[in-house]
């Protein structure tokens, strides 16, 4: 017998006594553990922008009033001009100057002539500090975010939950998900911290609040 055999053996055996109308979603599955650590009435759109701050990410929280201004005011301190775009984001968000937005398609040389990438987020966990992409409009596929030396987010406030179950409500399963806390970083045997290994060295993170 091969191990694909009697994996496949074993599974029949464990689903034998299930009757055959039955779907999973027909049984609920008890859930004992903590939904969320954030309790009822936390500012969770500071307590994310804290723990963003806290692995080493730049944080600016603005209206949409004055997105555009901040968005200038990110990639002039940073000296990027020449900025990967991804389709779907919203052109009206873009500040007027000189930069260079470059969109799809691009290959991996270009990618690494860019100076970084700008997009939308499709959730943000407040606990851990975390933003999620999903590759939806103005969030582009994964290696937008992951060539590039630095990534500008946006997110906007409602788009926060407090904990990560809240946060999974949220979204499609059946997406690509990407979580992403602070820059890319990794350590050695001697925990000697390397950033920017599997990702952008440098994030920047503009959470959107309402007026």
């Amino acid at each position: 017998m091969s191990s694909r055999e009697a994996i496949i053996g074993r599974i029949h055996a464990a689903l034998a006594g299930i009757p055959d109308g039955e779907r999973p979603e027909d049984l609920p599955i008890p859930r004992s553990y903590r939904r969320r650590h954030a309790q009822p009435g936390d500012d969770i759109t500071t307590l994310f922008a804290e723990r963003v701050t806290d692995y080493q990410a730049a944080v600016t929280r603005t209206d949409r009033a004055h997105l555009p201004a901040a968005i200038a005011a990110a990639l002039t301190a940073r000296g990027a001009g020449y900025l990967a775009l991804p389709e779907g984001f919203p052109i009206e968000l873009l500040p007027p100057g000189d930069w260079q937005w470059h969109t799809e398609p691009l290959d991996i040389p270009a990618l690494n002539a860019v100076d970084g990438t700008l997009t939308l987020a499709a959730a943000g966990i407040a606990v851990t500090g975390t933003i999620v992409l999903d590759t939806g409009p103005g969030q582009g596929r994964r290696a937008l975010t992951l060539v590039p030396d630095y990534h500008l987010c946006i997110i906007d406030a409602d788009q926060i939950a407090g904990d990560v179950p809240d946060t999974l409500d949220r979204l499609d399963p059946a997406r690509p998900l990407t979580f992403i806390s602070g820059p890319s970083a990794t350590s050695d045997i001697e925990l000697d911290r390397v950033e920017g290994v599997h990702g952008p060295r440098t994030l920047h993170v503009i959470i959107v609040e309402n007026s």
